[in-house]
């Protein structure tokens, strides 16, 4: 080898290490300050307060049933712990009977997501809880159920219309999140605070 070629080849690697080096520097120090996550903390608190609830819900979900029942009924959202949760009471009629739920909403700091732990009156225990958070003012919560002696995916999605108009929907998977049947249709109207006397 002639030492021209040997130069210009030491040369080539060293270009080639110090191009490689700065361009690994941000990606080394990005690692070193990960990029802050958002704090959700107050995701709920355009909730907090009574809804006019209108629910309908598929009575025989995953069964290729589509009877569905509805329900006229109120929803009261309260703060708890300061705003890093919320207690959501429902209690709706409707011509398949009545129906009374609680939602314990509890915020994750390290985490930076919500679980939804919900409940039924006639049950008295939490279901598996969704865990999520809200990106781009949508709310989704997911978690892994199982319904008819099979595993499915739970889909939970919260998406404020307005200040004054909330849609809720919950859905079920069979196969693994490819498609997914709604049986929750939920759409909150807010009832204005009574002014004082």
């Amino acid at each position: 080898m002639s030492r021209s070629f040997i130069l210009r080849l030491v040369s080539a690697l060293a270009v080639t290490a110090v191009t490689g080096a700065f361009l690994a520097a941000p990606a080394a120090a990005e690692a070193e300050h990960p990029q802050a996550k958002r704090d959700g903390s107050r995701d709920f608190d355009f909730e907090i307060g009574t809804w006019k609830t209108h629910l309908k819900r598929l009575l025989h979900p995953l069964t290729g049933s589509k009877e569905w029942g509805e329900y006229e009924g109120t929803t009261i959202v309260r703060k708890v712990w300061g705003g890093r949760a919320n207690l959501v009471e429902l209690k709706a009629q409707g011509a398949a009977g009545s129906f009374e739920g609680l939602n314990l909403r509890l915020y994750n700091p390290e985490a930076h997501q919500w679980s939804l732990n919900f409940a039924r009156s006639d049950i008295g225990v939490f279901s598996q809880p969704t865990i999520g958070e809200f990106k781009n003012g949508r709310g989704e919560f997911f978690d892994q159920e199982v319904v008819n002696g099979r595993a499915i995916l739970v889909r939970f999605v919260i998406t404020p219309v307005n200040p004054d108009l909330c849609r809720f929907e919950q859905a079920f998977s069979e196969d693994g999140g490819k498609t997914w049947e709604v049986n929750w249709i939920a759409t909150d109207t807010r009832v204005p605070e009574k002014s004082g006397p």
